[in-house]
């Protein structure tokens, strides 16, 4: 459980089911972006002093660290970024603009995070493409058979969640990936619910653009990550130009830019959160994503156990293979929910969870959601089980 990693359950009395919106920090994270600021403050790749030198070396080894902690290749593949959607962004705007033509398709489905379906849209205005949704199941899930129906002649990228956000179900990238290689599709995975929580190989499931933030992985806020298959890479261009990313420039207008990845990391990056990122990371490894994983099954099957008592209990997503669980109280807006659970001091996310489209499948305008985490407590579930025991409450109480 490791409970004792995270001040905030220290020094608080709270039970936090809100992990899919963002993670509790560990002490080491907090302390080594302490130190950074305490002891060796310093831009990177501008210096020749100590502490700038140290710092180089902290934040440029943080991608070999990227790359084992997902498989990839090389660590040139590795781009920092503020978070999944500046990576998305990156994708659709630095790659895909410029390799896509009006009338290509684009398949996403309508369970994906608003990060990966507005970018599209605005694709869409700019140069024509074609988005188009693959079905989803009766439980909302999307199956690998569906994908394979969905593709057609004109189909040029897949983009797709790994696990996503509400319903939590895990897609089997790397059969995707197979067929993308098959069909010669470019495959892009959002992998913010999915790299904190169970092992990604990007080479194995042949991804050509992975996403993921840092603060869903015990990580800071600010900082996330881009890997992008080095082939690709090559014919991708910048968004953001300024320091940091070009070798010269001169009054007549000739530039000349440096090769990737600091050519997509204009400006001064997020140090801090790049070497807080180092150490969630290596806290990460030290747990072991095997054990998270396995952990937050068996924390999800006891929560649905419970939950499975209560009569005026819907639950949506119970066999989803994930830490996350979508429900309503029959009479009762998970909002006014929400707000019951927080007079216990239950931290869950009500809303629409930024997967606005998933409503119209679903036809409900939102839910209660509860996401685990490796430091999450059967005993906490009990508590939270015994809140909503008996449902008249809810209405006494908002």
């Amino acid at each position: 459980m490791r409970q004792d990693d995270f001040p905030v359950l220290k020094n608080k009395n709270i039970i936090y089911f809100d992990n899919a919106a963002t993670t509790l920090k560990p002490e080491y994270v907090i302390r080594a972006m302490d130190d950074y600021y305490r002891y060796y403050t310093s831009n990177i790749h501008r210096g020749s002093y100590d502490s700038s030198i140290l710092v180089d070396y902290l934040y440029d080894s943080t991608r070999f660290l990227v790359r084992d902690f997902v498989h990839a290749s090389s660590a040139k593949e590795v781009i920092f970024t503020s978070g999944a959607t500046h990576s998305i962004n990156l994708v659709v705007f630095g790659y895909m603009k410029y390799h896509l033509k009006a009338g290509d398709e684009v398949l996403l489905s309508k369970s994906e995070h608003a990060s990966n379906i507005l970018p599209w849209f605005r694709l869409a205005e700019e140069i024509g493409i074609v988005i188009r949704f693959i079905p989803l199941d009766n439980n909302y899930s999307l199956p690998y058979e569906n994908v394979v129906k969905a593709i057609t002649p004109r189909t040029k990228v897949i983009s797709l969640a790994h696990v996503t956000n509400v319903i939590g179900d895990v897609r089997d990238i790397t059969k995707i990936g197979e067929l993308c290689v098959e069909k010669h599709i470019l495959f892009h995975v959002d992998g913010a619910q999915s790299v904190p929580h169970l092992k990604i190989d990007f080479i194995h499931s042949h991804i050509d653009f992975l996403s993921f933030s840092g603060h869903k992985m015990c990580g800071p806020t600010g900082v996330g990550v881009l890997v992008v298959r080095e082939s690709l890479l090559k014919e991708m261009k910048p968004v953001f130009y300024g320091g940091g990313m070009n070798e010269s420039f001169t009054s007549n207008g000739n530039y000349q830019l440096k090769d990737f990845p600091v050519l997509f990391e204009a400006g001064t990056p997020p140090i801090a959160e790049v070497l807080g990122l180092r150490v969630a990371i290596e806290y990460l490894n030290f747990v072991g994503l095997d054990y998270i994983h396995q952990y937050e099954r068996m924390l999800k099957q006891y929560l649905v156990q419970k939950l499975s008592t209560i009569p005026s209990v819907i639950l949506y997503n119970k066999d989803s293979d994930s830490g996350i669980l979508a429900f309503n109280i029959i009479g009762v807006s998970s909002m006014e929910v929400s707000r019951y659970l927080n007079d216990y001091h239950i931290c869950v996310r009500a809303g629409n969870h930024c997967s606005k489209m998933l409503n119209e499948d679903m036809e409900i305008p939102s839910t209660v959601r509860v996401s685990l985490y490796f430091y999450n407590t059967k005993e906490e579930i009990d508590q939270f089980v015994r809140a909503l025991q008996y449902c008249e409450k809810v209405f006494k109480t908002v």
